[in-house]
């Protein structure tokens, strides 16, 4: 694996804010594909409002009527001491010694960026998409691009208030987007959709998460038309290593290697340090485990990746793969976008160690 020497290649300097009274918090955890002579990425771009040590001022989108419009909740501290603001990236309350989520303290949209040699890249000013939707109220989060075709899909996890959903919209040039609705109700997200069909059936990986048992594991599901999913079963809950002994979560869009399908999954350990690791897909049964990393092959280890918004953090949710390489984007510590290239040879050997 190497890392691009020019990481990361994009930053919170690199982004307009959706609007003037917002604060541009990261840009990361963004979906890859190729387009006509470019790469593009869709990628999250996390804003705020503007938090300090006394008060936490939280963007969200507010229902009147049918419509969402934007609004600012603001939150002073030591007025509010049954909530817990020591994770970055929420406000929490323990109901019933379960702790639940009251607040993002951020508020994300997705964001398109254009490069032709897939390491300088250009961001739009300009939202690709905003919110529109009351299950995206809290913001739109971590894209896939799947290419089936001329067709783009993408799948992003849609949030809100009854927690995060999996929304689906479809593209053929990415300037006009048909929303398709939410295709994984709460809770459910890291949802990756495999690029055709599979004995006349679509295959995604997705990730349903209970409060009360268990972490939470990566499923498997079918469907025939992309929007209807069932036969959903556990599918990887990781290798048994410390390094994913939290969570583990679907990563990029799975692709056809001469070995069978390839895919990078994202793990957690019980502090959230996130690491990246990959398993081996077979070519016509996808539930079929044919190997895996024991240890992870991108984990936290420079400055841009151990310190950020979210700390100690590699998140990928897109790869370009070429010939016998593979272009892989990720997100660094919440608030970047780096690259690490790696050839098929070593993914292979490391699942073989």
């Amino acid at each position: 694996m190497t890392r691009c020497r020019q990481n990361p290649l994009l930053t919170v300097q690199n982004v307009t804010p959706s609007r003037p009274d917002l604060h541009v918090e990261g840009i990361f955890n963004c979906g890859a594909c190729r387009f006509q002579n470019q790469i593009l990425l869709v990628c999250r771009v996390s804003e705020s409002a503007g938090n300090t040590e006394e008060e936490v001022k939280i963007p969200l989108m507010k229902k009147s009527g049918n419509e969402l419009h934007p609004g600012i909740i603001c939150l002073i501290k030591k007025e509010h001491p049954e909530l817990d603001f020591s994770d970055s990236r929420k406000v929490v309350k323990k109901v019933n010694g379960i702790q639940k989520t009251v607040y993002l303290t951020s508020f994300s949209h997705l964001r398109l960026a254009h490069s032709t040699d897939g390491i300088y890249f250009k961001v739009d000013a300009k939202p690709m998409l905003l919110p529109e939707t009351e299950e995206e109220s809290w913001g739109m989060e971590d894209p896939r691009i799947t290419q089936i075709g001329t067709d783009y899909y993408i799948s992003y996890t849609a949030v809100s208030p009854q927690g995060p959903a999996t929304g689906l919209m479809h593209t053929r040039d990415f300037q006009n987007f048909e929303r398709l609705g939410i295709i994984f109700a709460p809770a459910n997200k890291d949802v990756v959709i495999f690029p055709q069909k599979i004995n006349g059936k679509y295959y995604a990986l997705n990730r349903p998460a209970s409060l009360d048992f268990g972490p939470p594991v990566i499923w498997i599901s079918e469907s025939p038309d992309l929007i209807h999913w069932g036969k959903q079963r556990k599918f990887f809950s990781g290798s048994g290593g410390s390094w994913e002994n939290g969570r583990v979560g679907g990563g990029t869009v799975p692709f056809l290697t001469e070995k069978g399908w390839l895919e990078f999954y994202h793990a957690a350990d019980e502090q959230n340090r996130y690491c990246l690791g990959a398993i081996l897909l077979d070519r016509n049964d996808p539930s079929r485990i044919l190997a895996r990393t024991r240890e992870p092959l991108i984990q936290p280890e420079k400055d841009y990746e151990q310190n950020g918004f979210f700390e100690n953090t590699v998140f990928t949710c897109g790869c370009i793969p070429e010939k016998n390489r593979i272009i892989l984007y990720y997100g660094a510590a919440d608030d970047k976008i780096c690259r690490a290239d790696f050839t098929l040879r070593e993914v292979f050997k490391a699942m073989e160690s």
